[in-house]
C-alpha cells in the first residue's frame, strides 16, 4: 500500500497535467489496486454445477430430490477442489481422476466400497487345505524383473463390485481365474453368499474364500452364478474351477511376494483409506507416504516393473470399475524399503495352488 501512495505522490509532483486529469489517473490506479487485492473466488460455481451436471450423465447418477442433489452437489465441489489443487502441486508421482467416487462423502466411500476384513482368529492350518510357506515351497532367487500376467491371458476384464464391500471376494475368484487360465470370470457372487465365516457385502477374508472353493469342490462361473451386489441364499452351482489348497506368503518380504507374482496372480490387501487420495487414483505410480498400512481393502497382484524413469511397482487389479484408475488398474510403488510394503501391500498376501 506504501508504494502505491509513493508512485501516486511522485506522479502528481512530476506530471504537468490538470487537476482533473491527475485525480482521473489517481482514481484509476486505486481502483485498478484495489481489485487485485480483494480475494477471488478458487472455483467458479456455474462451472462446477455445469461439471456435476456432466459428470452426473456420464456416470448415470440421479438424486431423489433437489435436496439430495444439492448436498451431494457441495461434496463433489470439495472434492474436485481437493482433485484440481493436487493436480496442479509439483513433484506428484500420480495424477487423481474425478471418478465415479467424486459426489460421496470419505466416510461414505469407506463403508461402502472397501470391505477386507481378517478374522481375529486365523484359521488353523491344514494341510489338505493350506500349504506353509517355506523358501523350498516358494522362494526362487532367479525370477523376471517384470511380468505382466494380462499378456499371458489369465487374467480376466476388471469388475465392479459397487456399494457392496465384498472387494475380498473379487480379489479370491480372480487369484483362481489365474491359475486356472482359461479366460474365464469366476464367481465372487458365490463367494459373497457362500463363504460361512465372512460378513458378505460388510467385509471377508480371501483364505476363507479358498477354503470354501476346496471344500466345495470347485467354484462356478460368472455367467452361470452372476453377481447381484448384494447377499444372496446360498445356491448349488456348476463348478468350473478347482483348487487344493492355498499358500500364505511370508509376511513384510517383498521379494518373496514378488517369486509368488512371477508364478501367478496374487490376492492380497492394502490401506485405501489414508490420505483418501487411494479412491481418486487416476494414473501414475503411487508412493508409500500417501498410505499407511491398516488393511482395508482386497486386490489382486498381477504382475510387476520398472517405469522409465527407474521406479520399481507393483500391478493391481483393483475391482472398482474401469473408471478408475489406469483402466481399473494400479501401479503400486515396489521396494520401498518400509515395513509390509507400500500401503501394507506385502502384509497378508495369499494364493491358490491346483
Amino acid at each position: 500500500m506504501h508504494s502505491k501512495i509513493q508512485a501516486i505522490y511522485k506522479l502528481n509532483k512530476t506530471m504537468a497535467l490538470p487537476l482533473q486529469t491527475k485525480l482521473a489517473i489517481v482514481l484509476m490506479i486505486l481502483v485498478t489496486w484495489v481489485s487485485q487485492a480483494m480475494p477471488r473466488p478458487l472455483i467458479d460455481e456455474d462451472a462446477v454445477a455445469e461439471k456435476h451436471e456432466q459428470w452426473m450423465a456420464r456416470h448415470g447418477r440421479t438424486y431423489q430430490d433437489d435436496e439430495e442433489k444439492e448436498r451431494r452437489f457441495h461434496i463433489f465441489k470439495k472434492n474436485l477442489k481437493h482433485i484440481e489443487n493436487f493436480n496442479n502441486a509439483f513433484n506428484r508421482t500420480y495424477k487423481l481422476g474425478l471418478n465415479h467416487f467424486a459426489d460421496l462423502t470419505d466416510e461414505e466411500f469407506l463403508a461402502t466400497y472397501t470391505g477386507y476384513k481378517m478374522p481375529k482368529v486365523l484359521p488353523t492350518a491344514n494341510i489338505t487345505t493350506k500349504t506353509t510357506q517355506s523358501s523350498d515351497v516358494l522362494y526362487e532367487a532367479n525370477v523376471p524383473e517384470s511380468i505382466d500376467w494380462r499378456t499371458r491371458g489369465v487374467v480376466t476384464p476388471v469388475k465392479n463390485q459397487g456399494r457392496c464391500g465384498c472387494c475380498w471376494a473379487f480379489s479370491a475368484a480372480a487369484a483362481v481365474e489365474g491359475i486356472i487360465g482359461n479366460g474365464v470370470s469366476l464367481s465372487a457372487q458365490q463367494l459373497l453368499d457362500c463363504v460361512p465365516d465372512s460378513n458378505g457385502c460388510n467385509g471377508g477374508f480371501m483364505d476363507n474364500a479358498f477354503r470354501y472353493i476346496i471344500q466345495n469342490q470347485g467354484l462356478a462361473s460368472a455367467t452361470y452364478y452372476p453377481y447381484q451386489l448384494m447377499r444372496e441364499m446360498c445356491r448349488p452351482s456348476n463348478n468350473a474351477a478347482r483348487i487344493s489348497g492355498y499358500v500364505d506368503v511370508t509376511p513384510a518380504d517383498e521379494e518373496t511376494l514378488k517369486s509368488a507374482v512371477a508364478r501367478q496372480p496374487v490376492s492380497a490387501a492394502v490401506d485405501a483409506t489414508s490420505e483418501l487420495n487411494f479412491k481418486y487414483y487416476g494414473g501414475g505410480i503411487f508412493p508409500p507416504q500417501d498410505c499407511g498400512s491398516t488393511l482395508t481393502h482386497a486386490i489382486t497382484i498381477v504382475g510387476y516393473g520398472t517405469s522409465a524413469e527407474g521406479t520399481k511397482y507393483w500391478l493391481i487389479k483393483n475391482s472398482w470399475g474401469e473408471g478408475w484408475g489406469e483402466g481399473g488398474y494400479m501401479r503400486l510403488q515396489r521396494d520401498v524399503g518400509s515395513y509390509g510394503g507400500a500401503c501394507g501391500i506385502a502384509l497378508r498376501a495369499s494364493y491358490p495352488t491346483r
